[in-house]
Parts: C-alpha cells; sequence; structure tokens
C-alpha cells in the first residue's frame, strides 16, 4: 500500500489494490453517500449498500495490473476515493481515464478532491502515461476543480447520462496531458 500524508487537511492519500472487507465496505459508504447527494457517479438513488460493497469488490479485483485506486482515510475511515483505468487497447498503452472521484459529504471542503486528483496525476506519470481522460456532470463542483487543475475542456453532450434522482446531465468531457 502506497502511502502519503496531507498535513494540511489531516487526511493520508494511499493506494488499494484488494478488495478487503473493511475496504469495501468504507468504500460503498462513500459511493452511497456521493449518490444520496446527487453525485452523477452511473448509479441511481435506488443503490443498496449490499450492492455497492460488491461492485467494490468486483472493481478492485477486476482491475488491470497498471490500474490505481486511491482511498483517502481521516481519523474515521476512508473519505474519499479516485481512480486511474487505463486503457484497455492495444494501440492507447498511453492512456487512462480517471474515474469515480468521490469525497463524503462530511469530509468535504479540505481539499481532499483536489489532493486526490494531484496524486492520481503523478501515480500516472510514474506509470508513464501521457493523457488522461474523465467526465464530468455539466456545472458541478468537479467540473470547476478540473478546470482549476489545468484540464482542457473538449466539449458537452447533452442528456449524456442520469443523476440518480433521473434527471438528465449533460456530460463534459476534460483531458490532461502529462
Amino acid at each position: 500500500m502506497d502511502e502519503s500524508w496531507t498535513a494540511k487537511s489531516a487526511v493520508r492519500i494511499e493506494s488499494v489494490d484488494a478488495a478487503t472487507d473493511d475496504v469495501a465496505q468504507e468504500l460503498a459508504a462513500v459511493l452511497i453517500d456521493a449518490v444520496s447527494g446527487g453525485a452523477s457517479v452511473s448509479f441511481m438513488s435506488d443503490l443498496q449498500f449490499d450492492d455497492a460493497v460488491e461492485w467494490w469488490r468486483k472493481t478492485l479485483s477486476a482491475s488491470p495490473s497498471r490500474a490505481v485506486v486511491l482511498v483517502a482515510r481521516d481519523e474515521q475511515g476512508i473519505v474519499g476515493t479516485v481512480q486511474l483505468q487505463p486503457s484497455w487497447a492495444p494501440n492507447q498503452i498511453h492512456r487512462a481515464d480517471v474515474a469515480k472521484l468521490m469525497v463524503h459529504r462530511r469530509a468535504r471542503g479540505r481539499g481532499i478532491a483536489r489532493t486526490l486528483m494531484q496524486e492520481i496525476e503523478r501515480h500516472a506519470r510514474e506509470q508513464r502515461f501521457t493523457l488522461l481522460v474523465l467526465d464530468t456532470c455539466k456545472g458541478s463542483a468537479a467540473e470547476r476543480l478540473y478546470t482549476s487543475l489545468g484540464w482542457v475542456r473538449v466539449g458537452v453532450i447533452p442528456r449524456y447520462a442520469l443523476n440518480p434522482d433521473g434527471t438528465p446531465c449533460d456530460t463534459v468531457y476534460f483531458y490532461k496531458q502529462l
């Protein structure tokens, strides 16, 4: 497990590569909180805790060797996460997707999302990825964060995804060259 501390927010960032019961349950709690808070992170409002735990178990066990899942921990446990998912295509070994940036509502406003993004970019550089891509809901706090971190907005696809309550979400695509 790779670890680093952020003194500013008293949060430790570490990579996880196995879904122990504790890790899967703590990550499921972050996912449930994100969905309950209206975040468009692929799940609908009827997401059940056991389903979220199972999704994390599968995600962690099926991740390719160059994938990275980071978590942010404070004194109460996991409060945030982000993923680096390498492209599967042989002609895109230089590229990865950044996915599922989530911070529990109880821990927001402490710079955790920014720190997670900076750390995932560091991991991407270490693995010699030169291009990262991601998407987010238009008008979200995440869109503003990515812009502030130097990500380049490519465009918007109207009504691409649904928010947890079923309303449509316009999706903004970003890239960053490392």
